[in-house]
Protein backbone atom coordinates (compact mmCIF):
# COMPACT_ATOMS: atom_id res chain seq x y z
CA UNK A 1 0.00 0.00 0.00
CA UNK A 2 1.37 3.64 -0.88
CA UNK A 3 2.46 5.90 2.26
CA UNK A 4 1.87 9.24 2.37
CA UNK A 5 4.28 11.46 3.48
CA UNK A 6 2.29 14.69 4.93
CA UNK A 7 4.82 16.91 5.52
CA UNK A 8 8.74 16.99 5.93
CA UNK A 9 10.68 17.23 8.55
CA UNK A 10 12.83 20.30 8.92
CA UNK A 11 16.79 19.27 9.57
CA UNK A 12 19.45 21.44 11.13
CA UNK A 13 22.36 22.31 8.57
CA UNK A 14 25.94 22.63 8.69
CA UNK A 15 27.65 25.55 7.61
CA UNK A 16 28.33 29.20 7.44
CA UNK A 17 24.74 30.64 6.99
CA UNK A 18 21.04 28.84 7.96
CA UNK A 19 20.36 26.56 5.12
CA UNK A 20 17.07 24.61 4.88
CA UNK A 21 16.67 21.19 4.80
CA UNK A 22 13.53 19.57 4.23
CA UNK A 23 13.18 15.65 4.59
CA UNK A 24 10.80 13.45 2.90
CA UNK A 25 12.55 10.29 3.23
CA UNK A 26 15.28 9.05 5.60
CA UNK A 27 16.02 8.60 9.03
CA UNK A 28 14.00 11.33 10.82
CA UNK A 29 10.92 11.55 8.95
CA UNK A 30 10.36 7.76 7.52
CA UNK A 31 12.95 5.66 9.11
CA UNK A 32 14.56 4.44 6.30
CA UNK A 33 17.71 3.79 6.70
CA UNK A 34 19.00 2.73 3.16
CA UNK A 35 17.90 6.04 1.64
CA UNK A 36 17.25 9.89 1.93
CA UNK A 37 15.52 12.35 -0.08
CA UNK A 38 15.29 16.05 1.10
CA UNK A 39 14.48 19.62 -0.65
CA UNK A 40 17.00 22.35 -0.14
CA UNK A 41 17.25 25.58 -0.55
CA UNK A 42 20.83 27.73 0.41
CA UNK A 43 21.11 31.01 0.56
CA UNK A 44 23.90 33.14 -1.38
CA UNK A 45 27.01 33.00 -0.02
CA UNK A 46 26.75 29.63 2.53
CA UNK A 47 29.68 26.73 2.00
CA UNK A 48 29.38 23.87 4.11
CA UNK A 49 32.50 22.34 5.58
CA UNK A 50 34.36 19.36 3.62
CA UNK A 51 33.11 16.35 3.75
CA UNK A 52 33.44 12.65 2.63
CA UNK A 53 30.61 10.79 3.65
CA UNK A 54 29.95 7.04 3.63
CA UNK A 55 26.91 7.27 0.71
CA UNK A 56 26.21 8.02 -2.62
CA UNK A 57 24.70 11.39 -3.00
CA UNK A 58 22.62 12.21 -6.13
CA UNK A 59 21.64 16.19 -6.39
CA UNK A 60 19.73 17.49 -9.18
CA UNK A 61 19.95 21.40 -8.89
CA UNK A 62 16.49 22.85 -9.39
CA UNK A 63 17.89 26.70 -9.19
CA UNK A 64 20.49 28.69 -8.92
CA UNK A 65 24.39 27.30 -8.73
CA UNK A 66 25.50 24.53 -6.37
CA UNK A 67 29.33 24.29 -6.44
CA UNK A 68 30.63 21.33 -5.20
CA UNK A 69 34.97 21.19 -4.78
CA UNK A 70 36.64 17.77 -5.13
CA UNK A 71 39.78 16.70 -4.96
CA UNK A 72 40.54 17.12 -8.18
CA UNK A 73 38.67 20.73 -8.64
CA UNK A 74 35.30 22.02 -8.88
CA UNK A 75 32.06 21.30 -10.39
CA UNK A 76 29.57 24.20 -11.29
CA UNK A 77 25.85 22.48 -11.25
CA UNK A 78 23.49 25.00 -12.77
CA UNK A 79 19.62 24.36 -12.71
CA UNK A 80 18.62 21.89 -14.55
CA UNK A 81 21.71 19.54 -14.31
CA UNK A 82 22.39 16.65 -11.78
CA UNK A 83 25.97 15.46 -10.15
CA UNK A 84 26.58 12.44 -8.32
CA UNK A 85 29.25 11.88 -5.71
CA UNK A 86 30.73 8.63 -4.70
CA UNK A 87 30.48 7.08 -1.54
CA UNK A 88 34.32 7.72 0.43
CA UNK A 89 34.84 10.50 -1.90
CA UNK A 90 35.60 14.17 -0.44
CA UNK A 91 33.49 16.63 -0.97
CA UNK A 92 32.71 20.75 -0.59
CA UNK A 93 29.06 22.54 -1.30
CA UNK A 94 28.90 25.80 -1.27
CA UNK A 95 26.23 28.34 -2.84
CA UNK A 96 28.25 31.35 -4.49
CA UNK A 97 25.67 33.17 -6.50
CA UNK A 98 23.66 36.22 -4.50
CA UNK A 99 20.52 34.14 -4.87
CA UNK A 100 21.74 30.66 -3.46
CA UNK A 101 20.41 27.61 -4.93
CA UNK A 102 17.05 25.23 -4.59
CA UNK A 103 18.27 21.66 -5.21
CA UNK A 104 16.90 18.20 -4.09
CA UNK A 105 19.72 15.47 -2.95
CA UNK A 106 19.42 12.26 -2.40
CA UNK A 107 21.61 10.03 -0.59
CA UNK A 108 22.38 6.04 -0.10
CA UNK A 109 22.50 4.70 2.04
CA UNK A 110 20.36 7.58 4.06
CA UNK A 111 22.29 10.91 5.36
CA UNK A 112 22.92 10.97 9.06
CA UNK A 113 25.72 12.90 11.09
CA UNK A 114 27.56 9.67 11.84
CA UNK A 115 28.44 8.70 8.14
CA UNK A 116 28.97 11.88 6.77
CA UNK A 117 32.28 12.64 8.45
CA UNK A 118 32.54 16.50 7.93
CA UNK A 119 35.69 17.69 8.24
CA UNK A 120 37.24 18.66 11.26
CA UNK A 121 34.38 16.65 13.61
Amino acid sequence: MPTLIPAPTRIQSAGNKPKLIDEYFGRVTSQHDDISIAHMRSPGGWIEPGQTPQFREFTVVLRGLLRVHHRSGILDVRAGQAVEVGAGEWVQYSTPEPDGAEYIAVCMPAFSPANVHRDGV
